[in-house]
């Protein structure tokens, strides 16, 4: 109770009451969810692993071995081959396992790398297991599961040469022709007085190209030699 003169007042304190904002419980929520969230994780992880040991359980050590290499290796080759085709777009990671110039395909290939070393445990590893029980000697099993490896290996080889192919620069060089064989197939007039048509076969590929020459009509059907360019037309010759 306050007092001014001879006049009596009441004061009242009133009570101050704390209501979240709307970040603070979108916060709260999300936190919630988070513990939920690793919570059902954990609980994965765990199944995930008993179900593991189950399966584990009471296996014979070689074959424990051909799955865990099968598994781990499964997983890595998983995992490049993601890296290899959405990366940078290019075959950086494909052209790691050669060496020297690798805009052509006769370039080395380097024996002892990840990428190779994955691949043999994954014929290694699952090999092992696909015969396991078929083939009674661990002796020769394991003989068996390192020549899968290798063909492994070597079919991969196989495959990056096609793919180097394909990555290859065959952009056509008409100046690749000088002192190409070819025949004509519509006929070249005399003395540079017109132009006719040559086909010449240059890396496997057909080119039908404009020629002219400096001396006597050339009837179709005639084979010729390219004696010189000029502007993308070709001056030829009869072969004598």
């Amino acid at each position: 109770m306050i007092q001014y003169s001879d006049k009596v007042f009441f004061s009242h304190k009133s009570e101050i009451k704390y209501f979240p904002s709307s970040i603070e419980i979108e916060a709260q929520i999300f936190s919630v969810a988070c513990s939920e969230y690793v919570l059902f994780y954990y609980l994965w992880l765990h199944t995930q692993h008993m179900i593991m040991i189950n399966f584990f359980e009471g296996m014979d050590p070689l074959l424990q071995g051909f799955w865990y290499v099968a598994l781990i290796s499964s997983l890595i080759f998983v995992i490049q081959t993601i890296m290899t085709f959405a990366g940078s777009g290019d075959t950086d990671g494909i052209n790691a396992d050669f060496d020297g110039d690798l805009a052509h395909t006769d370039a080395p290939f380097q024996m002892f790398t990840l990428r190779n070393l994955v691949n043999f445990m994954l014929g290694f590893g699952w090999a092992g297991i696909a015969f396991y029980s078929s083939v009674s000697s661990k002796a020769l099993l394991i003989i068996l599961a390192i020549v899968v490896g290798a063909a492994f290996v070597g079919l991969f080889f196989l495959v990056i040469r096609q793919l180097l192919k394909l990555t290859e620069d065959n952009t056509f060089d008409i100046n690749q022709l000088l002192h190409k064989t070819g025949e004509v197939y519509l006929f070249i007039p005399e003395h540079l007085t017109g132009r006719g048509k040559v086909q010449i076969s240059h890396k496997g590929t057909n080119h039908e190209l404009d020629a002219m020459t400096e001396g006597e009509r050339i009837p179709s059907g005639s084979v010729v030699i390219v004696g010189r360019i000029e502007q993308n037309i070709l001056i030829v010759k009869t072969l004598s």
